[in-house]
């Protein structure tokens, strides 16, 4: 399939069909060459980052909007523009292989509209430009509901918050230390022409200053590394696995963290659940790659007495669901899937797994609430809440950045902080 049809397709159906670009993207991936599924993902993420740029312009460039079943084309549209504007392609090339595109999505009627509209925006393109960004959704490319709670909540951090989420994601590598010390992993990437960077906390973190194929990682398919995100990978320097313990992985779907407690700590018994028997499918291909043992589950975590039976845990990893705002430069469809409304409803959700989590707990326990979230009421709000109604939680504060006010208990990493991704932790203890 022509790259541009697919792209529209994929975008179609994030924005208009509500489905995740983890799911489509990969999809569309099968119908197109092999060496145009970097590409695919180009054009893909940056109209997902630009869209209301790209929507503010099509709207000035149409004298009517296409519906129905001619909506893949306006998405077509957005491809081309996109292109034009903020890709290194040759406009003729652009132009002709989006036109081209109505082929694959069957519609070759419509050449001569999608021609002209790109036509036009190349002589309009500077006027055009300047007024998509008059707007505060055009100028930071994010949907009005979360530049509210951004400006309401970070002020000052607003730029870099936005910058952030509209920039290309860097790879961070989780070095197993049952295999290396981080050290000696960095000695081998750099014998390979791989350059890193340490992080300045995470202590099996390592940053590629360019990113490249795993395949390209020495050992990666024996399990020496594995691609995490710094800011992840800090769940277990705040969870502190000691040698022996059951520890609980709660919401462990993909099974970076259940993997890397096992790296850290192999004596541990770990169980891993989660409530979606798809996403546990990742957990056990990052367990067998790594060759790691632990207990899988498919569960809900609200209600333990359903599927535990066992002893209190030592230690429990609560990786909340959350509206994942943390993680939109990873995944820029999070802009335009989530509500505002989200927020209110994940905030309840994560109050019931927390309490129900805190009663499967130890006393002397350690219990670590995480998100890869930004937004107050799902972390700072969440953890007030909590520890305001229950009486034998005590707040622990871990990590050079660690606040001690109690009105914003907990860590709260913003998007691009040593080029991390957005994440919350909160170090608990049941006495």
């Amino acid at each position: 399939m022509n790259v541009r049809a697919a792209a529209a397709q994929v975008v179609f159906q994030v924005v208009d069909q509500g489905q995740s670009l983890s799911a489509a993207l990969p999809a569309a991936q099968q119908n197109i060459r092999e060496r145009d599924h970097a590409l695919l993902q180009e054009i893909c993420y940056g109209v997902l980052r630009w869209l209301p740029r790209l929507e503010s312009i099509t709207t000035h460039l149409m004298d009517k909007p296409l519906k129905g079943k001619q909506r893949a084309f306006h998405h077509l549209i957005l491809v081309g523009l996109y292109q034009l504007g903020h890709m290194r392609i040759p406009a003729h090339a652009a132009v002709a292989e989006t036109v081209n595109a109505t082929k694959d999505l069957k519609k070759t009627q419509l050449r001569g509209l999608i021609n002209a509209i790109l036509r036009n925006y190349q002589r309009q393109q500077e006027q055009l430009d300047a007024q998509s960004v008059s707007h505060d959704a055009g100028k930071y490319g994010h949907p009005s509901w979360l530049l509210k709670m951004l400006k309401a909540s970070y002020p000052e951090q607003l730029e870099a918050i936005v910058t952030a989420n509209n920039t290309k994601a860097p790879m961070w590598l989780r070095v197993n230390r049952q295999h290396h010390t981080r050290d000696e992993y960095r000695a081998l990437l750099n014998d390979v022409g791989i350059e890193t960077d340490l992080h300045p906390e995470a202590a099996d973190a390592l940053r590629l200053l360019s990113p490249c194929d795993v395949s390209k990682l020495p050992g990666f398919a024996d399990g020496w590394s594995s691609v995490q995100d710094g800011a992840a990978q800090l769940a277990v320097d705040f969870l502190q696995p000691q040698a022996g313990e059951l520890i609980l992985d709660c919401c462990a779907a993909p099974g970076g963290k259940t993997a890397h407690i096992m790296e850290r700590q192999p004596t541990a018994k770990v169980v891993a659940i989660d409530c979606d028997e798809r996403r546990l499918t990742r957990v056990y291909e990052n367990l067998a790659r790594l060759k790691l043992d632990a207990t899988v589950l498919c569960a809900d975590a609200r209600y333990p007495a359903d599927w535990w039976h066992g002893e209190k845990f030592d230690r429990i990893l609560l990786d909340a669901p959350c509206s994942a705002t943390g993680v939109i430069r990873r995944h820029p469809d999070i802009k335009w899937l989530r509500r505002a409304s989200d927020i209110e409803a994940l905030a309840i959700l994560q109050a019931e797994i927390f309490d129900a989590m805190w009663l499967q707990l130890k006393s002397g326990g350690t219990l670590v609430y995480a998100t890869c979230s930004i937004t107050p009421q799902e972390n700072s709000e969440q953890v007030k809440a909590f520890l305001a109604r229950t009486a034998d939680a005590t707040l622990i504060n871990r990590g050079q950045e660690a606040d001690s006010d109690m009105e914003h208990p907990g860590r709260q990493i913003l998007p691009g902080e040593s080029d991390m991704d957005g994440f919350y932790y909160a170090v608990l203890q049941k006495s």
